[in-house]
């Protein structure tokens, strides 16, 4: 078959930019529009991607085969508007994702919270010892990306986004459920609509691992439940935390793993790595031809080489005197998770949050929820709320936010305004927090 000619409509975004980079590495042209420069774009042109940032049609080449589309991309765009005019074939990113992992056994893992650590783990726990197509929703320290591929995959591994129903493409040998909070709620509505569309999730799958405190909601002929209690298939025991370790015993219907070490902070990253390892133990025992390595996967050594996610309790900095975390957290069980994991390792220092709200919808959702979650904080700095999608909504604002939490130490700042004071007022514990561009503003805070 003849290279493709291939469009992506927001190519910078994390799941659209690890599509662009597997038609890349399967030879074929890859073109793109996307809102601003960064370094996901950087990337891709450095491996013979052609990107521009403006709405113009007229730098799109002629021949294409066919385009992909991110949900973000506005349908006014004039780029967009082009496709659907000259019926080139149209595909949102999470078909063609669906396309690909269905030739392979895979491994899909769903969540409100926890997946993209989680998918990392399953790659992770899984290459270079078994071939595989990987696709991440962050950039995987292990890896230094967010696409993880070998040469001729036997088996696939996915982040699988219930954003827009996204994840009903996937048809997964283990399905993995880590959390089901309320969450996209311009999408579902209500949590039970959300739980509805987990649920056809797991029915799609051949084996679904879900995390016990939502394992009720879910119901599977081949459902394993994973976590720390008594009800749970995979039990994590033994657990103990440090600053950057997690030790725990795992128990599997199979016996126990002993003294598995994580470099990893926190309770949920021991059950975001439970299901990893569960995933991957399940996927060995379902018979799928060419999956087995010549060499068996030695998990302990596996999981205690895992080196996170960027933007997922990522330190940028760790001196006596300053500490910098970064975390891509904008939900507030996310942020809740995040913040109460710091002030376990740092009690006693004064911990100053800098969040951005991602979306206006999620700002009026969940706002008494994010102002009791920041209130944990010694000192609270909002940015203004990260549009993405979506148009203003009246009185929804950081102002409003901010009038909400119960802290004295509490203002907004605009961007401009943000390195200038945290360069005057320097905290003992920096951290950055939300899915916008809040990322442009971690290599200069780390040289506070």
């Amino acid at each position: 078959m003849k290279n493709k000619k291939l469009y992506f409509l927001g190519i910078g975004g994390i799941g659209m930019s690890a599509l662009a980079q597997y038609f890349l590495a399967e030879g074929d042209e890859v073109y793109g529009y996307d809102l601003t420069p960064s370094p996901i774009t950087d990337m891709l042109t450095q491996k013979g991607a052609v990107i521009h940032f403006d709405d113009n049609v007229d730098k799109i080449p002629g021949g294409m085969d066919f385009a992909v589309y991110t949900p973000a991309v506005p349908r006014t765009n004039a780029e967009f508007q082009f496709f659907l005019e000259h019926n080139i074939p149209l595909y949102k990113r999470s078909q063609v994702l669906g396309h690909i992992t269905e030739q392979l056994p895979s491994v899909a893992v769903a969540g409100t919270h926890g997946k993209t650590t989680t998918t990392s783990m399953v790659a992770h726990l899984l290459a270079p010892e078994v071939s595989i197509a990987g696709f991440i929703g962050g950039i995987a320290k292990n890896f230094h990306d967010n696409l993880v591929l070998g040469a001729n995959p036997v088996a696939a591994v996915a982040e699988a986004d219930e954003y827009d129903r996204s994840f009903l493409t996937l048809h997964p040998a283990v399905a993995i459920i880590t959390s089901m909070d309320a969450d996209h709620l311009d999408i579902y509505g209500t949590r039970e609509n959300l739980v509805a569309a987990f649920q056809q999730y797991a029915a799609q799958s051949q084996i679904v691992l879900v995390e016990e405190s939502v394992a009720h909601e879910i119901q599977h002929p081949h459902k394993l439940i994973y976590g720390t209690g008594p009800d749970a298939d995979y039990r994590a025991d033994n657990i103990l935390l440090a600053p950057n370790r997690a030790t725990f015993d795992l128990c599997t219907p199979n016996g126990i793993l002993p003294q598995l070490q994580l470099r990893a902070n926190g309770l949920y990253n021991v059950l975001n790595a439970t299901a990893a390892v569960a995933a991957v133990l399940e996927l060995f025992q379902g018979g799928h031809t060419g999956i087995k390595p010549e060499h068996p996967i030695l998990i302990a050594d596996k999981l205690s080489t895992f080196a996170g996610v960027k933007r997922r309790f990522d330190y940028i900095v760790d001196r006596e005197d300053f500490i910098y975390i970064d975390d891509y957290a904008h939900h507030p069980e996310e942020m809740h998770s995040f913040i109460s994991a710091v002030r376990k390792i740092y009690p006693d220092k004064h911990i100053c949050g800098v969040f951005q709200p991602h979306l206006y919808s999620r700002t009026r959702d969940f706002a008494p929820q994010f102002a009791e979650v920041l209130s944990q904080l010694d000192e609270v700095i909002l940015l203004p709320i990260y549009p993405a999608r979506e148009q203003p909504i009246p009185g929804i604002t950081s102002e409003y936010l901010l009038s909400l939490v119960d802290n004295p130490h509490k203002q907004v700042l605009q961007k401009e305004e943000l390195i200038p004071y945290l360069q005057a007022h320097r905290p003992d514990v920096l951290l950055t927090i939300g899915a916008g561009d809040i990322d442009r503003f971690v290599e200069k805070l780390g040289h506070l």
